[in-house]
């Protein structure tokens, strides 16, 4: 394994201790496991380091104030990507994560490296703008650090980082605007861009509906939508999309957790606790993914029990393994088909510093939907007794065993042909393997599943343990998440089983 570039001065290592878990838990994703995680993490932090010397200042620090290039974190996260496509064109593939393989092999790797107007929305964009204002949009929005913390790490007043972040989100609009305006386009792209930047400017905005069927054929202008449309939460997802590429989702996610480990998410009393307002404002911002808190804090437990920890910038980080690509908005506009898929298979997670680390999710633009909460079975009622009257009460029906398992099931996230959720179990005993299956009711078909692997016979889904999360503790949650579409209907699956043992819900 290479070493690691060596810091120059104080500023490099304060870089490095901000941006190597960030590296590392890209490139666990990007990888098959915690081993080839950190080589691919030391050579493309070697790889980016040096880039970032020859361009000059340490984005984000000093003089340095040009347009150009990504801020520190995006950059070396770039670098990991490259780094990953050299080892599969030098033949290292069977490193990889199989759908980065294929991911690297298709077109939408090809845009990266491409034209410059051919590139993400959400890429020019951030490379559009100053490099200090990309830092704090990025800091804040991706890497979901709450905003006192990111304002000590750019040298902002705490007091005004606010106004600046809105600010910020004004300037990414724009040239996010501009760069879809220049992007090759036929007539009727260039004939819905006016409609499309009215449409998105307002959260109230209706969208039309031949402006909806655009959107859900095309992918460019679906990308671009995901951009410029600031409320409804999914400007995260577009931007780690557009920046990253494959993982997107995945990486949001993994930093988002990490964030509420570090706040405190989900510990007794964390929530109403007293303290700094400021504190209790970026507790607000880390959670505003629309994840639960308690599920939040479940899932992380349960990885906690079978992995290793893995460092994350300022603190730990709870894990989740989300499908990736995000570009659109899905709670505005209909994904459109050719856009970059919602995901990606789940690998396993690093060992390295952290509470925990986990792959998950997709994207698409994910507009940040609340997460509903539902009971998915439907348990027998008590057996009434006879009259005082009757001579024959009859046979009284046997009563069921205690379920020895409980099921959350968790709406996510849900767009016009699909939808993200997660399921977290508990159960009574002690796990060395498990396999959590439940019905359909409508039809819905799984696509991408993270934590564990799927296989779906008509209806009936079988999530099974992933390698690295067989073992789990009694009474400590296991938890995994999914991508799956819907048509007409989505309810709430039913009939969940630990093991073909029946599970109770809600």
């Amino acid at each position: 394994m290479p070493d690691l570039p060596a810091p120059r001065d104080a500023t490099e290592t304060e870089l490095f201790s901000e941006c190597w878990d960030a590296v590392l838990s890209y490139a666990d994703l990007c990888t098959s496991g915690s081993l080839t995680a950190h080589q691919l993490a030391t050579e493309a932090f070697t790889a980016g380091m040096r880039g970032l010397r020859r361009a000059g200042p340490v984005p984000g620090r000093g003089p340095a104030r040009r347009p150009g290039r990504l801020p520190a974190i995006p950059e070396l996260l770039t670098a990991v990507r490259n780094t990953a496509a050299g080892w599969e064109a030098a033949g290292q593939g069977h490193k990889l994560d199989p759908d980065l393989r294929l991911w690297l092999n298709s077109g939408q790797a090809a845009r990266f490296a491409g034209p410059p107007t051919g590139r993400p929305v959400a890429l020019r964009g951030l490379r559009d703008l100053q490099e200090p204002d990309a830092a704090l949009l990025w800091l804040a929005e991706v890497e979901a650090l709450p905003l006192p913390a990111v304002a000590r790490r750019l040298g902002l007043d705490p007091a005004t980082a606010a106004g600046e972040l809105e600010e910020v989100r004004g300037l990414f609009r724009g040239r996010c605007h501009r760069a879809h305006l220049d992007s090759p386009m036929d007539a009727e792209c260039r004939a819905y861009a006016r409609l499309l930047d009215a449409v998105t400017r307002s959260a109230s905005a209706e969208t039309p509906a031949d402006l909806s069927r655009h959107l859900a054929t095309c992918a460019g202008c679906a990308e671009a939508a995901a951009c410029l449309r600031l409320h409804g939460g999914g400007l995260p997802a577009a931007i780690a999309g557009g920046v990253i590429g494959w993982g997107g989702l995945a990486y949001l996610e993994r930093r988002r957790r990490a964030a509420e480990v570090r706040l405190g998410a989900g510990r007794p009393g964390a929530a109403d606790a007293g303290g700094d307002p400021e504190e209790r404002a970026g507790r607000g911002r880390a959670l505003r993914g629309g994840l639960l808190a308690a599920a939040v804090l479940l899932s992380a437990l349960a990885l906690g029990v079978s992995m290793m920890p893995l460092g994350a910038s300022g603190g730990d980080e709870a894990a989740a393994r989300d499908d990736r690509q995000p570009v659109a908005d899905p709670g505005a506009f209909p994904v459109a088909s050719g856009s970059p898929a919602p995901g990606e298979s789940a690998s396993r997670a690093s060992a390295s510093g952290d509470a925990a680390s986990g792959k998950p999710a997709p994207a698409t633009p994910a507009a940040t939907a609340p997460r509903t909460r539902h009971e998915t079975g439907n348990p027998d009622p008590e057996p009434q007794g006879a009259s005082a009257g009757a001579t024959d009460p009859g046979p009284s029906r046997p009563a069921r065993p205690a379920p020895t398992c409980r099921v959350v099931y968790d709406l996510v996230n849900q767009w016009p042909d699909g939808f993200q959720a997660t399921v977290t179990v508990t159960s009574a005993e002690a796990l060395t393997g498990w396999q959590v299956a439940w019905s359909f009711r409508d039809g819905q078909q799984v696509d991408r599943m993270w934590d564990a692997t799927v296989h779906q016979d008509g209806s009936r889904v079988t999530a099974t343990a992933a390698d690295y999360n067989r073992s789990v503790a009694a009474h400590s949650p296991l938890s995994f998440g999914f991508i799956a579409s819907w048509r007409d209907r989505n309810r709430t699956p039913y009939g969940f089983t630990l093991n073909g043992q029946t599970c109770a819900t809600g």
